[in-house]
């Protein structure tokens, strides 16, 4: 009986011990928790629900064109500026020539008015010669009329000035009629001719459209255009990602946003690369609405039937560019976000200006239809010698 209450004693001594050893580290384990976050917990806003977005540049088709070759395909990296894809140019070169030729014609033209006013100005000058000798025989008659000049004759030089006074004012209206096409400016700046070199610069830009270049650095990505497919202006061929320059969308609840501020650093871990891998960040700007607010159908919360749920906003969070370098994300991955709040003196929204992005959408063709231009009016706006 003696050793089955010995027994009984060891036992309960053990579960006495046992309690207070997991009363100790429950105890400790609070303590832990406690002082993580009381020095670090409590600056801390964590979620879950974020994923990497970025930009997703179009390239689209800028005329109704045939595709007779492509030179990138999906995931393939590109430069801006590479040439991507190639248009059949026969019906855009057919359209520069007849545009040459109608500048060409139109210089001719208004050359030609030039030379209209210079005749019209010649036969003015002889007029008012034939009409000034005319009053010069009129008032001679006139003084010899009492003498050797018959009245006959006196009529006939009266007729003579009235017809040269005819004459003048004939030759008067085709020189202000020829003028009024030309006055005050020279072959190249005549409106035939700037319409006609202005149907040549849309025939140019047109032809350089035949090729598509890179607008930006990046990944190619949905591919749907084929060699040999006839496409229309607008249409979608391919996109391009510059995956250099994503960000996180992190979607916070409301009831964390009160301590965040814009430039509170953000730590981004994600389902990609694991916990060995941390991106830092800063936050730049936070969304305008929540999620629901944006949303194809919203909610009708006064309908009746209303149920309270938090609502989350979207918080961007730029990255740093070197980090992606050297481990390259993809948009719409899963990431943790962990913002930094205790440092609260930033602004609630965004004032920076906003940043701009430019594409290169083909070459520049100014210069060259500045050359033809020269060219054309040089060979046609000047009389041959």
């Amino acid at each position: 009986m003696s050793d089955i209450a010995d027994t009984r004693l060891l036992k309960a001594e053990r579960r006495r011990k046992g309690f207070i050893l997991f009363g100790a580290a429950v105890v400790l384990a609070a303590l832990i928790y406690g002082a993580w976050w009381l020095l670090s917990g409590r600056f801390s806003e964590v979620t879950d629900d974020a994923y990497v977005a970025g930009n997703i540049v179009a390239v689209t088709s800028r005329e109704n064109a045939t595709v007779t070759a492509l030179y990138a395909d999906n995931t393939q990296a590109v430069r801006q500026g590479q040439l991507l894809i190639e248009m059949d140019p026969a019906v855009a070169e057919v359209n520069m020539r007849a545009a040459e030729a109608n500048l060409a014609r139109a210089a001719r033209a208004v050359r030609g008015n030039f030379a209209s006013a210079d005749s019209y100005s010649a036969q003015l000058r002889q007029a008012e010669v034939a009409l000034a000798q005319a009053q010069s025989d009129y008032q001679r008659r006139q003084a010899a009329l009492a003498g050797a000049v018959s009245g006959e004759e006196l009529g006939h030089a009266r007729d003579a000035v009235q017809a040269a006074e005819a004459a003048v004012n004939s030759a008067r209206g085709g020189l202000d009629q020829a003028q009024a096409g030309i006055a005050g400016m020279d072959v190249a700046h005549n409106p035939d001719v700037l319409a006609a070199e202005a149907q040549l610069r849309a025939a140019a830009i047109t032809l350089s459209h035949m090729k598509i270049v890179a607008p930006v650095d990046g990944v190619i990505a949905q591919r749907t255009v084929q060699v040999g497919q006839r496409v229309n202006a607008g249409a979608p061929l391919m996109a391009v990602v510059p995956l250099s320059d994503v960000w996180v969308d992190a979607n916070f609840k409301e009831v964390q946003l009160a301590r965040m501020r814009i430039g509170q650093p953000v730590k981004i871990t994600t389902d990609l690369y694991g916990g060995k891998v941390v991106y830092h960040g800063k936050i730049a700007g936070f969304g305008a609405g929540s999620g629901s607010a944006f949303a194809v159908l919203p909610p009708q919360n006064a309908s009746g039937n209303w149920i309270k749920i938090v609502q989350r906003v979207p918080v961007r969070i730029a990255l740093e560019a070197s980090e992606l370098d050297k481990n390259p994300l993809r948009i719409g991955l899963s990431v943790s976000a962990s913002v930094e709040v205790r440092d609260q003196s930033g602004p609630r929204v965004a004032t920076a200006p906003p940043v701009v992005m430019r594409a290169n959408t083909g070459e520049d063709v100014s210069a060259k239809v500045d050359a033809l231009i020269r060219k054309i009016l040089a060979a046609n706006a000047q009389p041959a010698k």
